[in-house]
């Protein structure tokens, strides 16, 4: 794989695998830890997660690529060879979760509503994690769908934290992804959690539209929707295959103009 911010894109969404979330702060993987009655140390974080990445089948042939704590991105494993070596020795990209968390935002709605920070010195931590072997990265923004919610404040205040996340990461040659969690009541999906260092966030709503990406580069699916495009050509990265639209309506979720599809991006 190159070092191309594309390549690295398509790596990472490649056909058949996903990205391992092994980025909970040590709040997080404490509580978990509490309930298998194992202390959360650094040693025994560490431990754990070597355990994760020297799956080697499970790596090379599922894991396109793992999302990494700050604590994580620097630990070595027990023959010291570094955990994100060890990582892109099965085949796995290493990536790094660089916001801080979603705190109160000022204003009217701050008991309710939220916004992502970890823009104070991420040019220079995006620089020290990319040296360190990260090659994509995680931002969250917690966006919450109330009556009269979300504000344009929020909407704005987050976006363009989004905005400045993903300007930062590209320059920095590290591609910036988003990484909701769906929270599911039987077979729907009623709202997405979030967490930060210190507290965890359940947004619950009516419905949840999920953003899935196109399928222009997946021929059986454009055919099953559309027969006319038997014998068309795309210009769509080789990722568009619909993997999402699968995943989503193997769970419940109802799809809406799944006949329009775009052929060739510009």
């Amino acid at each position: 794989m190159t070092e191309k911010l594309e390549d690295i894109a398509l790596a990472l969404v490649a056909p058949g695998k996903g990205i391992l979330a092994a980025d909970e702060s040590s709040g997080t993987i404490k509580k978990r830890f509490d309930k298998i009655n194992t202390v959360s140390t650094e040693d025994s974080r560490r431990d754990y997660r070597e355990m994760l990445f020297r799956s080697t089948d499970a790596m090379k042939n599922y894991v396109s690529g793992v999302i990494l704590y700050d604590e994580t991105i620097r630990q070595k494993a027990k023959d010291g060879t570094t955990l994100v070596d060890i990582m892109k020795a099965a085949g796995s990209i290493p990536g790094i979760k660089v916001d801080t968390g979603a705190k109160p935002l000022a204003g009217p709605t701050s008991k309710i509503e939220t916004i992502t920070e970890g823009l104070d010195g991420l040019r220079e931590r995006l620089a020290e994690y990319h040296k360190l072997g990260a090659r994509f990265a995680k931002w969250r923004a917690v966006i919450t769908i109330a009556d009269g919610l979300p504000t344009w404040n929020c909407v704005k205040a987050n976006s363009h934290a989004l905005a400045r996340y993903a300007a930062l990461c590209q320059e920095a040659g590290i591609v910036p992804i988003v990484e909701p969690e769906i929270l599911m009541d039987g077979d729907q999906a009623v709202g997405v959690k979030a967490e930060d260092a210190e507290h965890e966030y359940t947004i619950n709503a009516g419905a949840v539209i999920l953003a899935s990406g196109g399928f222009g580069a997946n021929f059986d699916l454009m055919t099953q929707y559309d027969p006319s495009l038997a014998n068309a050509v795309t210009t769509n990265h080789a990722g568009a295959t619909g993997d999402g639209i699968l995943m989503a309506e193997a769970v419940g979720a109802a799809t809406v103009d799944m006949d329009q599809i775009q052929l060739h991006p510009t």
